[in-house]
């Protein structure tokens, strides 16, 4: 679904789009928006923040709120990087600003769909499965990842399997862009991660995609696994090469030894 209230634009979208081969709806406001993806479900959503109706950040917001995960791509004429920050806080899964180039517009769909193909399938609804017999509770508490697949970095934990982030035992809201990204260097804790590298585990090899994407999902994780997110202690710039992650507690010790 193509949703922007510039006709002119988005029959360019649409025409790049099916050429490409996909079947594309548009729609020219955000609330007309809103029903299409609650009633035809689309594989993608290419969004315009500027909307009548309401915007599209009003829009992306609602769709999270309903834990709807279709993948969001939106087009911006606004290139703050605290409008960045915002739509990808809310939930979007890549960015966009106008001027922009058809081409690597439709190459930015193709990665996003390729990537949700890749994502396990949801559970079955319990109303379609039987409910298995209710097994004994362990006397460990609920059921969790084992220690040995749970990423720890000081107090930060990374759950791969439960997908979820906690800080000192604080869980923290990820996007899946912000976990992925925080996964992989969990997973190396200390080895600096070029620009290139995160690219790859956000989007895989497709070159079209900016750097400025890594550096703005950093900085809004930095808001939330950060005591001071303006002097970051975890999430640390490597200078000319790119960031590492790293425990905080240990980074103190070095310093005073």
């Amino acid at each position: 679904m193509v949703a922007e209230d510039d006709a002119k634009q988005a029959e360019l979208v649409r025409r790049y789009l099916e050429h490409e081969g996909h079947a594309v709806t548009v729609v020219g406001d955000g609330r007309t928006a809103l029903e299409t993806v609650r009633h035809r479900e689309p594989d993608l959503v290419v969004l315009d923040v500027m909307m009548p109706g309401a915007d599209g950040l009003d829009v992306v917001r609602i769709l999270r709120a309903e834990r709807r995960e279709v993948p969001v791509l939106m087009l911006t004429a606004r290139s703050t990087e605290d409008d960045l920050l915002l739509g990808l806080d809310l939930g979007a899964d890549d960015y966009m600003t106008k001027p922009f180039s058809p081409r690597e517009l439709t190459a930015r769909v193709r990665t996003l769909l390729r990537r949700n193909r890749r994502a396990p399938d949801p559970a079955p609804s319990p109303a379609t499965v039987p409910a298995p017999a209710p097994a004994p509770a362990p006397a460990s508490g609920p059921e969790a990842a084992p220690d040995d697949e749970v990423l720890t970095v000081g107090a930060l934990r990374v759950d791969p399997l439960r997908h979820e982030v906690s800080v000192a035992g604080t869980p923290v809201e990820c996007t899946p862009g912000e976990f992925r990204l925080l996964a992989a260097m969990a997973a190396e804790p200390g080895r600096v991660f070029t620009r290139a590298r995160l690219l790859d585990e956000l989007h895989g090899f497709d070159k079209y995609i900016s750097g400025r994407t890594v550096d703005v999902h950093v900085m809004n994780l930095r808001k939330k696994i950060e005591r001071v997110p303006r002097r970051p202690a975890r999430l640390i710039t490597v200078f000319g090469v790119g960031y590492k992650l790293t425990d905080p507690a240990k980074n103190v010790r070095h310093a005073s030894s």
